[in-house]
């Protein structure tokens, strides 16, 4: 005890008071704690978090060995403190690279467009959406398995490159003989870009979410895995109940009616930058209420 009060001690002498605190500082310690926020949120999110619980095990024994004075120990770790940093940004590459690309989503900069770029005023016609909630609500009535990605502003090419190129017309009859039993396109995910398929039997990242139903099946976790490392929105029929789910930004809304799937399709089918707040989100619920008599699947 007397050697960790000495320790305390002595930390407590090497603090000293800050200058006044400016404006600046104010901006920079609300910063610093939305940064630590939504990176505390992440690694909740992912297998860091078990990562996480093992590196401070080793804190805690990094400075019980500095309050006893174990020199050995204190080199050891200082020697292996450069080697462990690298590897840990080997292990979590693809994770870090999620983190930056959906800093960037969220961030101003994300509508800046580049000289000579096109933006499209529609992703999809009303016929697109309506071929697709058909199609889906067919399938699960029959219990037929389904996952349809829709592409947005992130392109989906590494996605389309590992599936079996389509391009054609989007019908919910073409939808439905993809994803037919015993087909040889059925296995896999169908990647939409406009109105037409680009792409069938694709392979999707899994979610490492540990907070999502342990209930949920591999078409589930990676509907919500390629929404995880996309803005894609994607769509998934359960094999199991025929239920119809989407999944956007990580998250899984599930046993969704067709009115609301096809708001939702309405929802992203004019934005053609980033997705608005939630008053434009009321206002263009809105105006797409009055094309919801197109009829229901």
């Amino acid at each position: 005890m007397h050697a960790v009060w000495n320790w305390i001690v002595l930390r407590l002498s090497e603090i000293t008071l800050p200058k006044p605190i400016e404006f600046i500082d104010v901006i920079q310690i609300l910063l610093i704690a939305y940064f630590v926020y939504h990176l505390i949120r992440w690694v909740q999110n992912t297998k860091a978090y078990t990562l996480l619980k093992g590196i401070l095990v080793i804190v805690a024994f990094a400075v019980l060995a500095s309050i006893f004075q174990m020199q050995t120990f204190l080199y050891l770790l200082g020697a292996l403190g450069g080697v462990a940093l690298t590897a840990l940004v080997i292990i979590f590459q693809p994770e870090l690279r999620r983190v930056v690309e959906q800093l960037g989503e969220k961030t101003p900069l994300s509508t800046i467009s580049l000289p000579g770029s096109s933006e499209k005023q529609e992703r999809f016609s009303d016929k697109t959406v309506n071929e697709i909630v058909r199609a889906c609500y067919e399938m699960g009535a029959v219990k037929t398995g389904a996952l349809i990605v829709i592409e947005r502003n992130i392109t989906l090419e590494e996605y389309e490159k590992t599936g079996i190129e389509v391009d054609g017309i989007v019908t919910s009859q073409l939808l439905i003989n993809i994803f037919e039993h015993n087909t040889p396109l059925h296995d896999g995910a169908v990647i939409i870009r406009g109105d037409r398929i680009v792409s069938a039997t694709c392979y999707l990242p899994l979610s490492d979410n540990m907070s999502l139903s342990k209930d949920l099946g591999t078409r589930h976790r990676a509907g919500v895995g390629v929404s995880e490392a996309t803005d894609s929105f994607t769509i998934i029929v359960s094999e199991e109940t025929g239920n119809v789910s989407y999944a956007v930004g990580g998250e899984l809304k599930k046993a969704v009616t067709p009115n609301e799937l096809r708001e939702e399709l309405h929802m992203i089918q004019n934005l053609p930058h980033k997705q608005e707040g939630d008053e434009g989100k009321g206002k263009l619920r809105g105006r797409k209420k009055k094309k919801e008599g197109a009829g229901e699947s």
